[in-house]
């Protein structure tokens, strides 16, 4: 049983099932079976070979029954459901996991309880039960403190990965795919290593019996280790090749993986229409940015840009037209900003626009500029031509502070001046630029 114990961990499937069964053929007449039979099914299920009808998995349960045996039988179950669950059967996982809880807060086994909990999870996920699944799994999450599981954390990510991506939440679901991924590189290396300790000890075994010969076959052995010196060049080669494709695939790999991460990221930050900063992409980096400016007694002004009479291009022209004019104004504002000055949309036919290290002459100037290319873009929809106005309000930090909030409420207020005074115009502090 150590034996296939030791040789499963190392990747040995095959070898791990035949000392199982040696066991199983080794056990002393009235002695019970279920230990080694209960070998030879995690020999099984480790190499993947294992289905819920096997005959190997019925033996065990045959021979651990739950009176007598029911941490056993216990785990036997739980198998059973994770070959359910993960097997496109997640209602007979769940049945057996119903039938099985009680047993599990009898017998007060820790590690049964983290295995059924991360596979009630997938069940519920795989029904589409999201809300549930995902509270299990955050119960998983939450025993971290109290060991090492992460053989169970990785299926968990996983499971929270695919219900944050399904329900839309591109930074969660991100956030998980990340710690899914360095769980699952973890757990890749560790069966790598173990592979190449067994390797390393076959050779190291065959080496030593060569010797043994070698002291009672000069002639002969010495035959041997050329031929063995040849082989093991050869094998080198190989390891050598095999080594670099894995690296090669392992290089490329990382890089889509990180690109991909890049873009989502990239992605959850901009708004889809205008690829603008949404809005609150555009308040965190507006504050992160406004504090750096005290710090250093920086000056900035803040902008919000409100388009005049837009709901009467969506009823006239309907809301793909709409869409048209909020791109084209989006374009004609690009062009007046800087690369250090942050452009957001903050909802509707609203957009915000942070200029950083910018007096209150300059920001004046400069929005007074974007309303004027505002206006003179023209957006054609069925031989005619839409024209363009917008509202400006201005709050500046040597008369606001620093505080984005603060500044947000003096914008806003300018904005609404802006509006009362005609439209079209841009409003800061009390003087209105036409």
């Amino acid at each position: 049983m150590n034996l296939s114990n030791t040789l499963g961990l190392a990747g040995q499937s095959d070898l791990a099932v035949h000392y199982a069964k040696m066991a199983m053929a080794a056990t002393p007449p009235g002695e019970g079976l279920c230990h080694p039979a209960t070998y030879v099914v995690v020999a099984l299920y480790n190499g993947k070979r294992l289905r819920p009808d096997s005959p190997e998995l019925q033996r065990a349960f045959d021979d651990c029954p739950s009176a007598s045996e029911p941490v056993y039988h216990t785990q036997l179950v739980l198998t059973l459901a994770d070959l359910y669950a993960n097997g496109g059967q997640p209602r007979k996982a769940l049945t057996l996991l119903d039938r099985v809880e009680p047993d599990l807060k009898t017998n007060g086994y820790a590690v049964a309880e983290l295995s059924a909990m991360v596979t009630r999870a997938q069940a519920l996920a795989a029904l589409g039960d999201d809300d549930v699944a995902k509270k299990v799994a955050l119960a998983v999450v939450a025993r971290k403190q109290f060991g090492n599981i992460d053989a169970w954390l990785k299926d968990t990510y996983d499971v929270l990965y695919h219900i944050e991506k399904k329900q839309g939440h591109a930074a969660a679901a991100l956030d998980y795919y990340e710690k899914y991924a360095a769980l699952d590189k973890s757990y890749l290396d560790d069966i790598n290593a173990r592979a190449m300790a067994y390797e390393t000890v076959q050779q190291h075994l065959l080496a030593q019996k060569l010797e043994t010969e070698k002291l009672g076959q000069q002639n002969e052995a010495l035959r041997l280790q050329q031929k063995l010196d040849a082989k093991t060049a050869e094998t080198n080669r190989l390891y050598l090749t095999l080594l670099l494709v894995v690296l090669c695939f392992g290089v490329i790999w990382m890089f889509r993986l990180k690109r991909s991460q890049l873009r989502f990221k990239r992605l959850s930050h901009l708004d889809g229409l205008t690829t603008t900063y949404n809005r609150q992409h555009f308040m965190d980096e507006a504050a992160r940015t406004l504090r750096l400016l005290e710090k250093r007694q920086g000056m900035a002004c803040l902008a919000i840009i409100d388009l005049d009479h837009f709901k009467r291009v969506n009823d006239s022209h309907g809301h793909a037209m709409g869409d048209e004019v909020l791109r084209r104004t989006v374009d004609a504002s690009r062009e007046h900003l800087r690369p250090i000055d942050l452009f957001g949309r903050l909802g509707g036919e609203e957009f915000g626009i942070l200029l950083v290290d910018c007096s209150r002459e300059q920001g004046v100037t400069i929005a007074e500029r974007i309303r004027a290319a505002i206006e003179d873009t023209e957006v054609e929809c069925d031989g005619m031509v839409i024209a363009i106005s917008t509202s400006i309000g201005l709050a500046f930090t040597d008369s606001s502070g620093h505080d984005l909030r603060r500044l947000c409420t003096d914008a806003d207020a300018a904005l609404y001046r802006a509006k009362r005074g005609g439209r079209n115009c841009v409003m800061a502090g009390e003087t209105i630029t036409v």
